[in-house]
């Protein structure tokens, strides 16, 4: 099957979270299946495209209403993935030093009938049209039901929600700029009286998935006010987990970290980590090392973790560290815990792709208390690389991290409250003061297979149902 994934992110090209993750290695994996494979993405304005000279392969008009401009297709000159990547230039609305702004719907309209009108003037067209998010989809509807598209009905499009949080939405003042279609079928766009592309895809893909069995269930219940459409649309619904990849997250190969290691060398390797992370951010390499590494905002539960730390901190012998950026106050707190703990605590505001690495490489535990977690990948990359996480048991974290008094690896809570957080901690320093136990289990973690081999399979087996 010949397979196009459209994303407005792919690592390393463009990332603003997991997404990039998702859509840099499912590619590379259904290629080594045997699968031609490619990605379609904007052309941004940022340091990638900065660094790589293109080419162009096709060029054409675009129309966007009223308004005739004009797209092109690039490719890069040297190979960026194990995958063909194609971007889509339209200078004036996706050539900008950021992924996503305050208001993205020409942008991200004019990308996808961009792509479309691609496609339709393609020679071997794809097998399979894999979109990803609400920033692709209008594309299934666009293919349903824009008379343009007529000719590329027959295939098969799939939708991945990666977070149903994000939709998309906006008003009917824009309908004019859809390709025409049966102005009687308006309401497939719609959801709560406005234009939902999320909504869209989810009723007109041939196929929707989710990044893990446990999200898709909990959507039906919590989904920013989708939760209806999808109970209703849950024939066509499937979960499926996300893997790592297992090429760029090795930590016998990792060129981020400081020593290198396997699961039978997990113990030096992991100790010279630690140091260098102890070292740089002034703290005790004896104590358990505690780590969060993401996005410093309310769906992270990150919120709770000012007062956790303080009461940790204040009655335990552990050390903290912080890597992330979000929500000015949060930011604020947890930059305001250094005076009060120097030695035990550090927070690098901001992020920096080395450091996550050696993190991962060097702390003990890593914090995952989130509210949403459509899979989680940081869980992955710890057990990865020898780190324990501690999660609440919610979406893929529920799928991923089995608790330790259930013959498991790892430390699970049921909710997001400082109480439950910090007794978590409490179990993990314990765990951690039973050494014996705990490097047993660092080691064992190190064995689970996370990668995306299985996962791409999956995704394969579900396109071949529909083909």
């Amino acid at each position: 099957m010949r397979i196009i994934h459209i994303s407005a992110e792919c690592y390393p090209i463009a990332k603003v979270g997991g997404l990039a993750d998702v859509v840099g290695a499912l590619p590379k994996y259904q290629n080594k299946l045997g699968h031609p494979t490619s990605v379609v993405m904007p052309f941004y304005n940022n340091e990638f495209t900065q660094s790589y000279a293109f080419y162009k392969i096709y060029e054409a008009p675009l129309l966007l209403g009223d308004s005739e401009i004009t797209f092109k297709v690039l490719k890069t000159k040297d190979p960026v993935l194990d995958v063909d990547v194609y971007f889509i230039d339209i200078p004036e609305l996706l050539h900008k030093d950021y992924v996503y702004s305050s208001d993205d719907t020409v942008r991200f309209l004019a990308f996808q009938i961009a792509v479309l009108d691609w496609v339709l003037e393609l020679k071997d067209k794809p097998d399979i049209i894999h979109c990803h998010d609400h920033h692709t989809g209008l594309i299934p509807f666009m293919l349903q039901e824009s008379y343009k598209y007529e000719s590329l009905n027959k295939i098969p499009v799939i939708t991945t929600i990666h977070n149903a949080q994000y939709q998309g939405w906006f008003g009917y003042d824009k309908l004019h700029l859809i390709p025409e279609f049966d102005s009687s079928n308006t309401g497939l766009l719609d959801w709560n009286n406005t234009i939902n592309p999320l909504a869209a895809a989810i009723k007109c893909a041939w196929r929707v998935t989710t990044v893990s069995p446990s999200y898709m269930e909990e959507l039906k219940e919590h989904a920013n006010g989708l939760e209806a459409l999808l109970g209703h649309e849950s024939n066509k619904c499937i979960g499926i987990l996300n893997g790592i990849d297992t090429n760029v997250w090795n930590p016998e190969t990792d060129s981020y970290i400081i020593k290198n290691y396997s699961s039978k060398t997990v113990q030096s390797g992991r100790k010279a980590n630690k140091k260098w992370l102890c070292d740089q951010f002034n703290l005790d390499v004896t104590k358990p090392l505690f780590a969060f590494i993401g996005r410093l905002v309310g769906e992270k539960g990150v919120d709770v973790f000012p007062e956790v730390f303080k009461n940790s901190l204040q009655n335990k012998a552990i050390s903290i560290l912080v890597l992330g950026s979000g929500q000015s106050d949060t930011e604020d707190a947890l930059n305001n815990l250094k005076p009060l703990f120097q030695g035990q605590y550090n927070a690098y505001i901001g992020y920096d792709e080395k450091l996550s690495h050696i993190i991962y490489a060097g702390a003990d535990f890593l914090l995952m208390p989130s509210r949403v977690e459509p899979c989680g990948l940081n869980q992955m990359y710890a057990l990865r690389y020898g780190t324990i996480p501690i999660v609440r048991r919610i979406g893929g974290l529920k799928d991923t991290v089995i608790d330790i008094t259930n013959n498991g690896f790892g430390l699970c809570h049921d909710n997001v409250s400082a109480a439950e957080v910090e007794h978590a901690i409490d179990r993990a320093t314990l765990l951690y003061n039973n050494q014996a136990k705990f490097k047993t289990i660092r080691q064992h973690i190190m064995t689970i297979d996370h990668s995306w081999d299985m996962s791409a399979q999956a995704y394969i087996n579900l396109y071949q149902s529909i083909n």
